[in-house]
């Protein structure tokens, strides 16, 4: 377990915490021949040898680079402006399904880095801070690009499909709360939802505001307890 969540921590720090926007900017313009592109995959191998402290495992830091890279150059052709939320997410996915494959194979007969560590908690709580804090503000960011960019455009009364993944996000929360017996947890949702009522709001361009305020904040409750409900059963 230990592992993974090492391995988990170097890709969260090395793709959120230590690479900035201007990187991503230079990436998306020259791609494969950005140079920024392959210091982020050498920033990658470097954390991982650091988080275990073992040069020994160089050829373990050297083969999630590889996976890294390929992985990135593939996002970096394939993804158009307006796509980017949804590479985004399939990039994301594919980074952390290549490290739970690789960590498997490579952990799983022969080796295992967990004996005398003490501790170990502090990794889960590193990892979870992380996600919170970064990692999680970065995804919401990404994930509502296409509608920020709509918020101030007077052509539509609403954002496209908001209502619907409001529905949607409510219907999850309150499940979660019954479910986990905060039952107070719904009426302060319900309360929260009032604020931004709807029929207070004469101008297109504040409704298409408080939705998006909407999505954002239910996106990020949901995201923080899921990975509270993780942390519980993880600890």
């Amino acid at each position: 377990m230990i592992i993974l969540v090492k391995l988990i921590l170097a890709h969260f720090i090395g793709d959120f915490l230590l690479q900035p926007k201007s990187w991503v900017k230079e990436k998306e313009i020259k791609k494969a021949a950005s140079p920024k592109l392959y210091l982020h995959i050498l920033i990658h191998g470097i954390l991982i040898l650091l988080l275990f402290w073992n040069l020994k495992i160089w050829p373990l830091a050297l083969l999630l680079m590889l996976a890294h890279g390929t992985i990135d150059v593939i996002k970096l052709y394939a993804q158009k402006e307006s796509n980017k939320s949804k590479y985004f997410l399939i990039d994301q996915g594919l980074h952390l399904l290549s490290i739970l494959v690789i960590a498997y194979f490579w952990f799983h007969p022969q080796l295992n880095f967990t004996e005398g560590i003490a501790y170990e908690n502090i990794w889960i709580y590193a990892i979870t801070l992380l996600f919170l804090t970064t990692v999680s503000g970065i995804t919401i960011q990404t994930c509502m690009a296409n509608w920020s960019k709509t918020i101030h455009d007077d052509k539509d009364d609403s954002l496209n499909n908001a209502g619907k993944y409001i529905g949607i996000l409510e219907r999850i929360f309150v499940f979660i709360f019954i479910v986990t017996g905060n039952w107070s947890a719904i009426g302060f949702l319900l309360a929260a939802k009032s604020v931004f009522r709807f029929g207070d709001l004469k101008e297109a361009k504040d409704r298409k505001l408080t939705e998006y305020i909407l999505i954002g904040t239910l996106l990020s409750f949901g995201l923080a307890i899921v990975t509270g409900l993780v942390f519980l059963q993880a600890t």
